[in-house]
């Protein structure tokens, strides 16, 4: 990995000041203020792994001189010191770099997860129902928010498919490798061989938008229709026209929404869902275009891709993109995903290291 010059860290820190007194000021307007304070923040923790680095270093100047000294005591000293002063400031490097890949922008934002039962029939969607209670009791370790969108009830229970908001501080970051083909080895309940079968689910996490990311003309961009709400729900539901069909016109995207009993809320629920797909379609076409064919080792988020494999008699969890096997499957089913998301998160890190390094 390659060292960041003083002079780059000068910058920064130097940088950081000159935020810093501009907010102190008291000469910004609103907008100008926002926009200094949001770069402030950015910069800020930058900044302190840039200080620590600066320090670090001329420690090791320092400690380097006391190595020459003719009293062997202090030399000795100095010595030892200097090997935990280079330990030190190889991990201050690591993670001042880190601080200084680039950032996905969405990274601090809420998200738009979707779970859809795969292969397997009846086992899939009772697999869909596990893996969406897995990220419910993962959000609310992370003290996030879940609200349900909509859901497609199975009829041996689970889910055909469900989608959900997450919100949160940094929910899109945490759960983004979590999109792709999730497959499950189990006995079935209903099979009374005891044989083992394996079906599978899809999942897609995408970050949500906000309006003003998406510009979408409602009288010349959609198509909205209005309709009775089939299946369960309540007789309000399945007498009045509340359900909610968008059509967006210059994608061909359509969005269904019917599991609020207000037309009203169906419609803002479809809107959001909308402006999501849409927000996400972009950014892929962005990054297609950035990085071309090359593929992240945590892999490229398409949801055809077979990401990990959850085994019930063996209670191991494996992600394949990593290689990571994890004998703790009932604890990751309650939500005890952190070891399971850290990894890939590190992963991922070590990868767009090395690929600054390369560049």
């Amino acid at each position: 990995m390659t060292a960041i010059s003083l002079d780059r860290i000068r910058q920064i820190e130097a940088r950081r000041d000159e935020l810093a007194a501009m907010m102190a000021s008291g000469a910004l307007d609103g907008d100008r203020f926002v926009q200094v304070s949001k770069e402030y923040a950015e910069l800020e923790p930058v900044a302190l792994a840039a200080g620590e680095v600066r320090r670090l270093r001329q420690e090791a100047e320092s400690l380097s001189y006391m190595t020459e000294d003719a009293d062997a005591e202090l030399r000795a000293m100095a010595e030892e010191e200097l090997r935990d002063n280079r330990a030190a400031l190889a991990d201050a490097d690591r993670r001042l770099a880190l601080a200084l890949l680039p950032r996905d922008a969405a990274d601090q934002r809420s998200a738009m997860l979707e779970v859809r039962a795969g292969t397997g029939g009846d086992e899939a969607a009772l697999f869909a129902g596990d893996l969406f209670r897995m990220y419910q009791r993962y959000a609310e370790r992370q003290g996030w928010r879940v609200e349900l969108i909509s859901a497609s009830d199975s009829d041996a229970g689970g889910y055909k498919e469900v989608v959900a908001s997450v919100t949160g501080a940094g929910v899109f970051a945490r759960l983004k490798f979590e999109s792709g083909v999730h497959r499950v080895q189990r006995v079935p309940v209903t099979e009374s061989g005891g044989r083992i079968h394996t079906s599978a689910a899809t999942v897609a996490v995408l970050p949500e938008a906000e309006e003003v990311d998406v510009q979408i003309d409602e009288a010349k961009d959609l198509r909205i229709d209005v309709y009775r709400s089939s299946g369960p729900g309540g007789q309000s539901v399945n007498t009045t026209d509340s359900a909610v069909r968008i059509t967006h016109l210059p994608t061909g995207l359509v969005v269904i929404q019917q599991d609020e009993k207000s037309q009203h809320k169906n419609k803002a629920k479809a809107l959001k869902v909308l402006r999501t797909r849409l927000y996400e379609a972009e950014r892929e076409r962005l990054a297609s275009e950035r990085s071309g064919t090359r593929k992240a080792m945590v892999g490229s988020g398409d949801r055809s891709e077979r990401i990990r494999t959850y085994n019930f008699p063996q209670g191991r969890v494996t992600d394949h993109r990593i290689n990571l096997t994890l004998h703790r499957l009932p604890e990751i089913l309650q939500g005890d995903m952190d070891e399971l998301i850290g990894a890939l998160v590190a992963e991922d890190e070590a990868e767009r290291l090395a690929t600054l390094d390369a560049a």
